[in-house]
Parts: structure tokens; C-alpha cells; sequence
């Protein structure tokens, strides 16, 4: 069914302009008949910040900002699923066209600008799901005019945690202006110790302690990201997602688009975001959680990024552009390599490539 579903709807999407094709996607999804979830391979069982994920597959935020869909793509595969960025109040974003295939190199660029549907919309879409299994996580942001970001931040803890999973704090997307300044030296400081407030202050409401992760971006240097994994140890913040889109342009293969400012995501940004990964593992140690973002394409991707040091990984441009097959393609394909090398659970891997990724970080101190 779902091969039937990828073969109908892949060329016909690609034929759209890119934002109004993801907006076909998330309506074909919306309407679609639920698939049938994968049946869940034990050997690819992860459990992280105290929750029990099927397998290290996640889809990342930014494809279903609004809680849409987010059971049509735990039916996919996917071990999790990352709604948002979601923020107080609704949000048009920047001025179209915004979000560009790079078809060439398997990239995307955006410079969406936090468009959602706001807290109130979606809080009410996570609520009507409540019952479900699955894990749902929230990302969460900052409206582009709010007199003060950081209360935007603590509004949205303390509305989600009781229903989320839970939740990554997006302080690193490029295209929102000044945010990633909350990312180094006291103001990220000061930030991390109000949302920590916030997190335990609804813990203690919901008699629920929702795990807390940061985003951060692949632009930052060697010193801020030690800050800021210092910072995180230090408030028991559960687990950084590494990383954002970057703003940095490697070289590209695509003539169309790769002009276009905004952040870039896909295959191009695998190699910088894995050895900042690696570099992350090394500084933080064994027990902070690491989502592995950036270029994830297929299994051989993931495995590198759970052998960088990654617990969990996410992608979203390798969808847009394999189609929803990928999920379970990945899974299968993981515990085929498991198989093959006699290694019992993708946990055990987790960190054996950390020192030469980490020899890759060649970010300037």
C-alpha cells in the first residue's frame, strides 16, 4: 500500500512549487487511510531521556508544523515524531517563495519564518490524540514581534508539557533575526535557567517530568557549543538536537536555488553536522542524549550518526525526496547491518566512531 501510495504521489508532488507540494502532502496525508505501523524490530529498540522508542528513526520538525499528521507518520515508521515550531500566537512567516528543492544535491533551503497555526490550534489537535500511542514531541519557538522571546519559550513548556513527550526548544533556526544570539555567553545562560524553571514548575503541576532538549545550530564555534553542553549538564536539560539548518554553503551541485538565502538542510550538511555531533559526544560524555540531525538519507547515514554518538536521529529532506517508504526502508536496513555484523541492539554501536568524526570539527575556538 504504501509503495502504491509513494508511486502515485511522488512524481505528481514534484510537478509543485515546493511549499504547495508539502501542502498536498500533509492533505494526502490528512486523508489517507492510517497504514498499518511497521511491526517494531526489538533489536532496534532505543530507550532515551526515560522513554521507550521503537526504533532511532525520528522525522524532524518543520515538515508537520501544526500537528496534522502526526499518526500517519508514526504509520510510516518513524520511532518519533517532532510537530512545530510552534509558536504563541499564529504566525505567517516570511513572504513567499520561502522553501527550495535543490534536487542535485538532495537539499533543501528555507526561510520559512516559524510559520504555524500558534498554541491554541495545536495544543487542541495534541489533546484530541492524547489517547494514542506513539511519541509526539513539541518544538517550540519564539513569535518573530514578542516584546520578550524567552517568556515565549516558558508559555510554550508550560502549555505542552503535560501532553508532549517531549519537548526541543528552538533557539538556533537562521531565519527568525536575533534568536540564535540566546545560543552563547549569559543570555544563554540566563535562558536555559528560566526554561529549566518552567519545565520543573510544570512538572510539579502535572506530577510529570517532561524531557527537555535544546536545537542548536551547526554554525556555532568549538567554544560555544562547550558552553553550552556545560550549561545544559549543569540544569539538567535531558538532551541537545544536533543540529539546525546552516547558513554556510558548502559546495553544491544544484545551479537553481543554491543562491537563495535561508537555512540549507540534506545530504550537504551530513558531514558537518556528524563531526559536530562526534565533538558534542566528546564533551558531553556518555549520559546526555544526542539527536543526530542533518543529511540523514538512508541507513548508512543513520548508523554513521549513531557511531558519531547519536542516541536518536531525525531527518526531513530525504522524505521530501525518497518518499514515505523511507522510514521503514531505513529500519529494515538497520537491522540487516546488525545482523551482518552479529551486534545485538543499535544501541551497542552508539559512540564507536566518536574520536574520528570528532577529529572532523574544524569549527574556529
Amino acid at each position: 500500500m504504501i509503495g502504491l501510495f509513494e508511486a502515485l504521489s511522488r512524481p505528481l508532488l514534484r510537478q509543485f512549487e515546493a511549499e504547495d507540494a508539502h501542502g498536498l502532502a500533509i492533505l494526502a496525508l490528512r486523508f489517507a487511510p492510517i497504514f498499518p505501523r511497521a511491526r517494531a524490530d526489538a533489536s532496534l529498540a532505543v530507550r532515551a531521556f526515560g522513554l521507550n522508542f521503537p526504533n532511532p528513526v525520528g522525522l524532524a520538525a518543520g515538515f508537520d508544523k501544526d500537528a496534522a499528521v502526526p499518526d500517519s507518520m508514526l504509520a510510516l515508521g518513524f520511532g518519533h515524531v517532532e510537530i512545530g515550531t510552534v509558536t504563541p500566537l499564529p504566525q505567517a512567516g516570511n513572504p513567499r517563495p520561502r522553501l527550495f528543492r535543490l534536487g542535485a544535491d538532495r537539499a533543501i533551503i528555507n526561510r520559512l519564518g516559524f510559520n504555524n497555526e500558534g498554541h491554541e490550534a495545536v495544543i487542541e489537535k495534541l489533546d484530541r490524540r492524547a489517547a494514542r500511542n506513539g511519541i509526539v514531541g513539541v518544538n517550540i519557538g519564539a513569535n518573530r514581534d514578542s516584546e520578550d522571546r524567552v517568556y515565549d519559550y516558558v508559555a510554550g513548556i508550560r502549555l505542552f508539557a503535560p501532553s508532549a513527550a517531549y519537548l526541543t526548544v528552538n533557539i538556533s533556526s537562521p531565519n527568525t533575526p536575533g534568536l540564535r544570539e540566546l545560543q552563547s555567553g549569559e543570555a544563554m545562560r540566563e535562558f536555559v535557567a528560566r526554561i529549566g524553571e518552567a519545565r520543573e514548575a510544570a512538572s510539579s503541576e502535572s506530577g510529570r517530568r517532561t524531557p527537555l532538549l535544546l536545537k542548536l545550530s551547526p554554525d556555532i564555534d568549538d567554544r560555544t557549543l562547550a558552553e553550552m553542553i556545560e550549561t545544559a549538564i549543569g540544569k539538567s536539560v535531558d538532551g541537545l538536537v544536533i543540529g539546525n539548518s546552516t547558513v554556510a554553503r558548502p559546495p553544491l551541485k544544484s545551479k537553481r536555488n543554491a543562491a537563495e538565502t535561508g537555512g540549507l538542510s540534506g545530504r550537504p550538511l551530513f558531514d558537518l553536522s556528524t563531526a559536530m555531533l562526534g565533538r558534542a559526544r566528546q564533551l558531553a560524555g556518555r549520559d546526555l542524549v544526542l539527536v543526530g540531525v542533518g543529511g540523514v538519507d538512508g541507513a548508512a547515514a543513520a548508523w554513521s550518526k549513531i557511531a558519531a554518538g547519536a542516541d536518536l536521529v531525525q531527518l526531513y529532506a530525504a522524505f521530501v525526496f525518497e518518499g514515505p517508504s523511507l522510514p521503514r526502508r531505513i529500519a529494515a536496513d538497520l537491522t540487516k547491518r546488525l545482523e551482518e555484523r552479529n551486534i545485538r541492539c543499535i544501541a551497542d554501536i552508539r559512540g564507536i566512531e566518536t574520536e574520528r568524526w570528532a577529529a572532523g570539527w574544524v569549527r574556529p575556538t
